[in-house]
């Protein structure tokens, strides 16, 4: 994802020379097409990601149009005052992109893995949240956020990601795709974790489930008329992030749920309360935290 990403953002800078790209000292090879493009328009802040917010949040509040970007719990919970006072406060048009989200670097150890983001940011006013599932949905949020011109987190994998689908299947904010169709269950996921939904789907399909599977970018604002919707379609429901559950995209379901005074049986996939103590890969880590397909099967499987 972070290849298309560079590669969107040259395009935007090219097109609007009030984009400004930051940099946390990361990704500067990524970045070579843009800097060869506009120089001008690219600024490597370095290993001081506090800072680099506040310039940003004064770029956009100046009439400019700032993208910072980093690994994902550099740009969010190192920035949250910043975020907070700097950016969401004073409503600066402020992209700010997580790249290498969730446990996109699960070899790394929990200093790099990133399953909070969506809980802290959440309850920050102003901030909306998305989290793409592939480059191509990608390249979509990108462009909306700059639409809105509104405090915006995006939250993206790191690079391998299939792409799901085609540029004019990808939702409105607040909106979902359905990548199968069916009666019995709803498969909800959000941003990466799609995958791992996709798969599921497949496999329950194959034994005979009637399942639906629904993915969405979309964490805040909360999608309350997909929320809806789906809740007066289904009695039975998987939701799957690759995130913590407390104060994750599941809760917000389960709030929208208790909201509504509706009784439906509900499993929210998320990482436990608690740090990840062995390290491996991405597909390593989903497993133990079940969080993968094989997770999510399993999950549905209860419910029937």
């Amino acid at each position: 994802m972070r290849n298309a990403f560079a590669d969107e953002v040259t395009r935007l800078a090219k097109e609007d020379p009030r984009v400004m790209l930051l940099s946390g000292d990361i990704g500067n090879r990524l970045f070579d097409k843009l800097r060869a493009q506009s120089p001008s328009q690219f600024l490597n802040c370095g290993v001081a990601e506090q800072n680099m917010m506040g310039v940003a949040a004064g770029m956009g509040l100046s009439g400019l149009r700032p993208i910072v970007y980093t690994i994902a719990p550099f740009t969010t919970s190192r920035c949250l005052e910043q975020i907070k006072v700097d950016v969401a406060y004073h409503r600066a048009p402020v992209i700010i992109v997580g790249t290498g989200s969730g446990l996109s670097y699960a070899s790394l150890g929990p200093t790099h893995h990133s399953l909070e983001d969506f809980a802290i940011l959440r309850a920050i006013p102003n901030l909306q949240i998305l989290a793409p599932w592939d480059t191509i949905s990608l390249r979509v949020c990108l462009r909306m956020a700059m639409q809105t011109n509104k405090p915006t987190y995006i939250r993206i994998g790191k690079k391998g990601e299939a792409d799901l689908c085609e540029a004019h299947s990808v939702p409105a904010i607040g909106s979902g795709l359905t990548l199968f169709e069916g009666t019995q269950l709803c498969i909800i996921a959000v941003g990466t974790a799609a995958h791992e939904a996709q798969l599921a789907g497949k496999r329950l399909k194959q034994l005979g489930v009637k399942v639906e599977v629904i993915i969405t970018h979309t964490v805040k604002p909360s999608p309350l008329l997909l929320f809806d919707n789906l809740l007066h379609q289904f009695d039975r429901f998987v939701t799957v992030e690759e995130h913590a559950r407390i104060g994750g995209f599941g809760e917000a379901f389960l709030s929208r749920l208790a909201m509504r005074g509706m009784n439906k049986r509900i499993i929210c996939l998320g990482t436990d309360d608690r740090f990840m103590a062995v390290v491996g890969s991405q597909s390593y880590a989903r497993s133990h935290f079940g969080i993968d397909s094989g997770s999510i099967v399993q999950a549905a499987s209860t419910l029937l």
